[in-house]
């Protein structure tokens, strides 16, 4: 699907990265050949192959003998892609289910009306407006990598957004469906389609695992990062409970034992301090009490577990589309 390949190859000084054109320049096809396209759960119109070069024409991209650290520049945008695109599907997602539910009557009322629904939705709403909240604060980072500051944050968060996102994205997606019920699930209606594309984004680029452990190495050899991130955090901005959070991380990487069997609740507790912080700042009090009373406060493992007391009516008319 490209005019050109971002690619790996063995030199005289070691592994250098290479880039590889369809065409050579007197416009004749480049000699690599595709064995197999493989055959994956989704992501089908975004093709992946098997290939083998023969004597193909590729130009080295930066220095010889370093191609990892060059081609990780590129990882790092796909990354950031993958945060982006996971966002979107849940706001997709969100969109059907919201809409199907301001339109479907069951028992002589809207589905958007009844309670149980609406804690569902109100809580889809906030995974959604989190991911899209976390992926933008990225994307400003990466547009002032100039900066100290943002470029230790963005070192960091990439893993960080990358992880948490991608994970959350297809239980989101699923329970959306399940809120148009059947109609949710066959392929007349776009839930299935979203629902397949969702598990790429936590894979490419490096999984769970690979994120959070490069998690890890940012905070231990990137100096000044470690800063960066409570510097980020602050001091709760005024919530007790978004501080007592703050506290509770700050005291979690002080103990160093077991820290890579714990790299994964590290990485979720970042995560869902920086969505905190980031919908506080937004200034919409009805979504960011809500996030922090069920995302920091312990409340259910499945959507629709909010707890009392949250304007969940004012988070679902506001995630609603208005107008069809």
């Amino acid at each position: 699907m490209c005019d050109a390949f971002l690619t790996l190859a063995q030199t005289d000084k070691g592994l250098t990265c290479f880039l590889l054109p369809r065409h050579r320049p007197d416009d004749t096809r480049n000699q690599f050949y595709i064995q197999r396209l493989k055959n994956k759960l989704g992501n089908c119109s975004n093709a992946s192959s098997e290939v083998e070069f023969r004597g193909a024409l590729a130009w080295m991209v930066g220095e010889e003998g370093r191609g990892v650290p060059t081609i990780i520049e590129m990882v790092a945008m796909t990354r950031f892609d993958c945060m982006v695109g996971s966002s979107a599907l849940m706001r997709q997602a969100l969109t059907q289910a919201s809409h199907h539910c301001a339109h479907r009557k069951v028992g002589g009322k809207l589905l958007s009306e009844q309670p149980l629904m609406q804690n569902v939705l109100a809580d889809l709403a906030l995974e959604s407006e989190a991911a899209l909240a976390l992926s933008l604060r990225m994307g400003k980072a990466l547009d002032h990598l100039d900066d100290g500051h943002e470029a230790k944050f963005a070192r960091l968060v990439t893993a960080v957004g990358k992880y948490w996102i991608c994970k959350r994205a297809p239980a989101m997606i699923n329970e959306a469906a399940e809120c148009m019920g059947g109609a949710g699930y066959v392929e007349d209606s776009i839930l299935p389609r979203l629902y397949r594309e969702a598990p790429v984004n936590s894979t490419w680029e490096g999984s769970g695992n690979v994120q959070c452990l490069d998690v890890l190495r940012a905070l231990s050899k990137e100096p000044g990062v470690l800063d960066v991130l409570f510097s980020e955090l602050g001091d709760g901005h005024g919530d007790k409970r978004l501080a007592a959070h703050i506290s509770q991380l700050q005291a979690a990487f002080k103990d160093t034992g077991d820290i890579q069997y714990r790299a994964r609740q590290l990485t979720e507790d970042i995560a869902l301090g920086l969505q905190a912080k980031l919908l506080l700042e937004a200034g919409n009090a009805a979504v960011s009490d809500a996030f922090i009373a069920s995302r920091l406060g312990g409340a259910g493992r499945v959507y629709g577990a909010l707890p009392r007391g949250l304007d969940v009516e004012a988070i679902v008319a506001r995630s609603t589309p208005q107008g069809f």
